[in-house]
Parts: structure tokens; C-alpha cells; sequence
């Protein structure tokens, strides 16, 4: 903090305290005119309640001096004051450092375990998948859900069926997380408006979903474009995280308008890096809990 600052906090501190005290020493002494009867003046409930007068208590009058007490004995132990740092030389961040040291001084002997296993063997592990649930819905949920079921606003994927845009091995959840993905889908609006929608009619019938059969037959030689990267069958290529088209599962919805968006207009879907915010060890847990999300049935302690 400048000096500047310093001196325009303690000023703060200075008035507020200042003027607080100065009410709490003057409020009990304070001459209020009264009737004869004893009441202020004031009359309430359309005359029916008269404001009476009475002295603060005692014990108002302590507790409210213990808390300037209180307030002054802090800023001297604690920072609060400007530049101040207490004289206990206590820190918000010191406190966080000593408190992440001890966190980190439990895991250790756990996180050693966990480096002797695959991301396949530790997804059987109870500890671990306790300890990648956590980190999952702190880091990972935004996008995928708690749940893992993904998102399609977002074209996030869902981790719970077993389709994996980039292989669902134990090395490719890890390097998804680690290194981050980019997908992109060109757009193809320049093919015409009927063509965008018959190719949206085709590709629905590569997954055995209800479609234009016509429309379907008119668009097949145009897949030819689309092939290079889904493949002739349309299945896919993990290469290049170029989703199946035959299996009913849609990254951003299998309506006919919403394969039509996606035609037409492309998609551009974004899985950034962890690398810079998670530790390797935190990788390597987080992929095994993403792993058992679709394998539940594995649950052999390692």
C-alpha cells in the first residue's frame, strides 16, 4: 500500500472511531427535555403509546466499551491499520501459505501412492476418485456439469457414455487435460441453403435417426467433402477430434436444425490447458475420475 493510502485509511479508521466514541461518551449524558409524566413527548399508535424516557443500562454501556477495546487491542495485534502490520506480524497471505503447506503435507504420501498406478488402475481406486471428484467440480464442472453429462450450449462434451472426440484411453484424457483441445468445423453455408439441409438429412441417417430419405439420396455425393475428416462411413477421426456421426450422440444437439447450424455455420469448441493451473499429480487424478465416469464398473482397489 502507498503511503498515500496508508495515510487515507488511517484517517478513516481515525474518524470513524473518533466519532463513534465520541457518541458513546456523550449519548448517556445527553439532556433530553421531558413532561411531567415522564414521557418525551412523543406520542405513537394515534395516541395510545406515549415515549417514555429511560437511562441506558449498565450493562449496554460496558459491552459497548469492551467492543472499542476490543476494536483498538486488534489494530494493534492485526494489520488494519494503513501500513501497519501488527504486532503479531500476522498475513492473510502467510496464513494461506502455511495452511496450503500443511493441505499439501497430508496429500504427499497419498499423491506418491497415486503416482504408481495408470490412470486406468487409479480409476478403481476410492480415494482417488474422491479426491478427483473435487478437483473435477472445482475446475472442470462449468463446462461438463457437475455430472459429468456435458453441455451442448457450450459443445462441452459428455464424459459418462463412453464417445471420446480424442480417445478415451488413460494418455488421452490425460493430454486433453493437460495439453487442451481446439476443434474447428468449417463453415459450409457456401454450398446453398438445400444442400446445407439435405447433408443435415444424410447425416441423420447415418445414425439410423428418423429423416427426408430423398433428401438424404441427394446429399450423399456431397459427403465426399465432409468425409476427409469424419471418414466415408462417417465415424469419425480421434486424430483430429472429429466426432462419429453414426451413433447418436451430438456434441451440440442432433435436431435437423441444429446439424443445419452446425453445417452451415461451423463450430469452434475450445478445451483449454490445465497445465499452468493444475499440478501433474492433479492431472493425473482428475483423468482417472474422468475415466471411471464412464467405466463405474470398475471399482478394484490398485
Amino acid at each position: 500500500m502507498s503511503t498515500g493510502w496508508s495515510l487515507w485509511v488511517m484517517f478513516l479508521v481515525v474518524l470513524n472511531l473518533g466519532i463513534t466514541f465520541g457518541l458513546f461518551l456523550w449519548a448517556p449524558r445527553a439532556k433530553i427535555p421531558t413532561r411531567p409524566d415522564g414521557t418525551t413527548g412523543h406520542v405513537w399508535a394515534h395516541g395510545t403509546i406515549l415515549e417514555g424516557l429511560k437511562n441506558l443500562p449498565m450493562w449496554w454501556i460496558v459491552f459497548s466499551g469492551a467492543m472499542f477495546a476490543a476494536a483498538f487491542i486488534y489494530l494493534f495485534l492485526f494489520p488494519g491499520f494503513g501500513n501497519h502490520k501488527g504486532a503479531l506480524g500476522w498475513t492473510s497471505h502467510g496464513q494461506l501459505a502455511r495452511e496450503v503447506a500443511a493441505n499439501e503435507a497430508k496429500l504427499d504420501p497419498l499423491l506418491d501412492r497415486f503416482r504408481l498406478y495408470t490412470v486406468e488402475q487409479l480409476a478403481g481406486d476410492p480415494q482417488a476418485r474422491q479426491m478427483g471428484k473435487v478437483l473435477f467440480e472445482d475446475n472442470c464442472a462449468a463446462c461438463h456439469q457437475r455430472s459429468g453429462k456435458g453441455n451442448i450450449l457450450v459443445g462441452a462434451p459428455n464424459l459418462t457414455d463412453g464417445d471420446w472426440l480424442y480417445g478415451g484411453t488413460g494418455k488421452d484424457i490425460t493430454t486433453s487435460i493437460h495439453d487442451g483441445r481446439s476443434g474447428v468445423m468449417p463453415p459450409w453455408a457456401s454450398l446453398g441453403a438445400d444442400n446445407v439441409k439435405n447433408l443435415a438429412q444424410y447425416v441423420l441417417s447415418l445414425s439410423g435417426a428418423p429423416h427426408d430419405a430423398a433428401k438424404a439420396a441427394a446429399a450423399k455425393p456431397l459427403f465426399s467433402t465432409c468425409a476427409a475428416c469424419h471418414g466415408a462411413e462417417g465415424k469419425g477421426n480421434p486424430a483430429l477430434g472429429a466426432p462419429n456421426l453414426t451413433d447418436h450422440v451430438w456434441l451440440y444437439g442432433g435436431t435437423p436444425a441444429d446439424i443445419e447450424q452446425t453445417i452451415g455455420n461451423g463450430r469452434q469448441g475450445h478445451m483449454p490447458s490445465w497445465s499452468t493451473r493444475l499440478s501433474e499429480d492433479q492431472i493425473h487424478v482428475i483423468a482417472a475420475y474422468v475415466y471411471h465416469l464412464s467405466h463405474p464398473v470398475d471399482e478394484d482397489q490398485p
